[in-house]
């Protein structure tokens, strides 16, 4: 049986975004560039595209462009305010994704920037007034702090952070890449300057996503050649992502409650089964058993270390698939930069689940079974053609 619980990482497509890809692979294939009718025809596919998303989230068409994904976007966003606003201070934290602490660390290393990090509360949380104080500290300073967290779930207050911004004549930029289509944005209710999104988190398909600059903003484009995106970006649009992309964000708003109380529903069953499952010292990175201060299907707990191995290797072997930031010292990989950054506690293995609207609570059932078949078999020394006798009921 095989179970995919990594949601976090990537997304199902949905059955309704291929549909509507379909055609741009067959008929509609015509270069958007071009004058004639086949490119007519393309053009107007991605301006429609275009308006459909600004409309979601309440803003300008002329502010959404479309990218390769969150990373381009947080590059451009970070690199190209910097150059073009001569910012020489940035302030983010220690549990941003790499597409956000590797560019920002790169200009520091390259003399353009001085980095400051907001302090966090033990469960992650930003510290809000020690922000503030950073803001005072250094006005007209580039903010960079993501709404959902990629691995344990907190959310961030963004309008907060936006207010804060905007008194301080701060330049703010936040990765939505977990939190678009699982949390409804207004941005006409809040005065975000960069904002990005990937459509493989919200059922699209890979390879595509979108950058909202604020029309405060004109950045210079970092790949060159065509005038594509108005300008902002060369190139050939990816039209059969662009495409899936606001199909899959229109399906996310039409759908928001349902998949918000199944997913909500998911999590809880899986806290519960995880708590009456009898695994002794089982914990909770960040927020992530929240109902309200962290995303509705991410849960990132921390296990005691096996004695035989990594957990979400066990789990994998038996047709799980989760993601890891193991810190036992018996695996020796460090863990993540997310977990050692809120949580010193070795000897124990970090595990994200993270649920979207194709899983059941039967897979959530199963899960928590397999994970109390392996602890099961690890306090016990068995040879390993026993244990994969154990184990069979499982495939």
């Amino acid at each position: 049986m095989e179970i995919y619980s990594d949601s976090a990482a990537t997304t199902a497509i949905d059955p309704e975004v291929i549909e509507t890809m379909l055609p741009f692979l067959t008929t509609n294939f015509g270069n958007p560039s071009s004058s004639h009718w086949a490119g007519r025809k393309v053009r107007e596919a991605i301006d429609q595209s275009r308006k459909k998303i600004a409309k979601l989230l309440n803003v300008t068409p002329e502010e959404i462009f479309f990218v390769s994904g969150a990373t381009e976007g947080n590059n451009l966003a970070l690199s190209e305010s910097i150059r073009e606003y001569g910012l020489n201070h940035a302030i983010t934290s220690k549990i941003e994704h790499k597409a956000v602490l590797e560019p920002l660390l790169r200009h520091e290393r390259e003399g353009d920037i001085e980095i400051s990090y907001v302090k966090l509360d033990k469960k992650g949380n930003v510290d809000l007034e020690h922000l503030e104080r950073l803001l005072d500290a250094n006005p007209q300073s580039l903010i960079s702090l993501m709404h959902g967290n990629n691995e344990i779930g907190n959310l961030t207050d963004i309008q907060v952070i936006s207010r804060l911004a905007k008194k301080y004549n701060a330049v703010f930029h936040t990765d939505t890449t977990q939190t678009i289509g699982k949390v409804q944005l207004n941005l006409s209710e809040f005065p975000v300057d960069f904002l990005v999104g990937s459509a493989h988190k919200f059922h699209g398909p890979k390879g595509v996503g979108f950058i909202f600059i604020n029309m405060r903003h004109k950045l210079k484009p970092r790949i060159l050649g065509g005038g594509q995106e108005n300008g902002q970006r060369g190139g050939t649009e990816n039209v059969i992502g662009i495409v899936g992309l606001a199909k899959a964000l229109e399906i996310a708003y039409r759908d928001f409650d349902l998949i918000k109380e199944k997913t909500s529903a998911l999590k809880r069953r899986f806290i519960s089964e995880i708590e009456n499952s009898g695994i002794e010292n089982v914990g909770y990175n960040g927020e992530s058993r929240s109902e309200t201060k962290s995303l509705g299907s991410i849960v990132n707990v921390s296990f005691p270390c096996l004695q035989s191995g990594s957990l979400v290797s066990k789990l994998d072997q038996f047709g799980i698939a989760v993601s890891g930031g193991s810190a036992c010292s018996n695996l020796g990989n460090g863990g993540s930069h997310v977990i050692r950054a809120i949580n010193n506690e070795a000897d124990k293995e970090n595990v994200r689940f993270s649920f979207s609207k194709f899983n059941t609570a039967e897979e959530v059932e199963h899960i928590v079974q397999t994970i109390v078949n392996i602890y099961n078999a690890d306090s016990i020394p068995i040879e390993p053609n026993v244990l994969h006798q154990s184990f069979t009921w499982i495939h």
